[in-house]
């Protein structure tokens, strides 16, 4: 039976006077692809903000790896942040510096790799999204689907066994989104990751979910596959799924 990665229970997050999300419990399992889904405002981007401490929740418990994280001191969560990718919505690249260099930070950061380790690293990491040709480029060099899989390959670059992505699909049209999804799905069978992805896009929820966690308002109100979720007659799941016909 697996075991999961990420255990969150009783999760609340609240802004000042404003609850956010309200007692949410889930679990992430192993070597599948996790899409957080629903309406825009409902609380999908704070949720991975508390599960990965970028926020302090307000109570609750989140286990990553079999262990609480919620009041681990820094030096011991930056151990569990080293076997995590985070790919951000807006890709986060430094736009002074390089594509090469850029996706060099989290090991110049973390490791005492010898140089000529880590440029094979990343030249290997740039070929795993399709931009072997691109090093010396900038980010505004680079078209938008361009800048997400460079900021993928610096997602990977310390081999991590969760990667979570933001909003990947935001800003792309159809057709490099469909691209990205499928580049997503390769590199999960590729390097057996467990892929946690925050979307409200609904090409990409049939592309790539294996399983759903659908929040509104702030709280969980299914859990699930596609198949599942598009049987559901819950209202508010029933609805978005029917925005569109796949």
């Amino acid at each position: 039976m697996d075991i999961p990665l990420i255990e969150i229970r009783n999760l609340t997050a609240r802004y000042g006077d404003e609850t956010i999300l309200d007692n949410i419990s889930v679990d992430i399992m192993p070597n599948r692809i996790t899409v957080i889904l629903g309406a825009s405002g409902c609380g999908k981007t704070t949720l991975i903000k508390n599960i990965f401490r970028l926020y302090q929740p307000s109570s609750g418990s989140v286990k990553i790896f079999g262990r609480e994280v919620t009041d681990m001191d820094e030096l011991e969560y930056e151990e569990i942040l080293k076997r995590i990718g985070m790919l951000f919505q807006n890709g986060a690249l430094i736009n002074s510096l390089n594509i090469f260099d850029n996706i060099a930070i989290p090991l110049e950061q973390h490791t005492r790799l010898p140089l000529e380790i880590r440029d094979r690293i990343i030249r290997v990491k740039l070929k795993q999204v399709n931009l072997a040709h691109t090093e010396l480029l900038t980010p505004a060099e680079l078209s938008g689907g361009m800048k997400k899989r460079a900021a993928l390959a610096r997602a990977l670059v310390l081999d991590p066994e969760i990667l979570v992505c933001d909003e990947p699909s935001a800003g792309l049209d159809p057709l490099t989104s469909a691209s990205l999804d499928n580049l997503i799905l390769n590199l999960k069978e590729l390097l057996n990751m467990t892929i946690i992805i925050v979307t409200h896009e609904l090409a990409s929820i049939h592309r790539i979910a294996d399983h759903l966690i659908f929040l509104d308002q702030g709280r969980v109100i299914f859990t699930g596959t596609l198949a599942e979720a598009k049987k559901s007659t819950l209202p508010a799941v029933e609805s978005f799924f029917q925005v569109g016909t796949f």
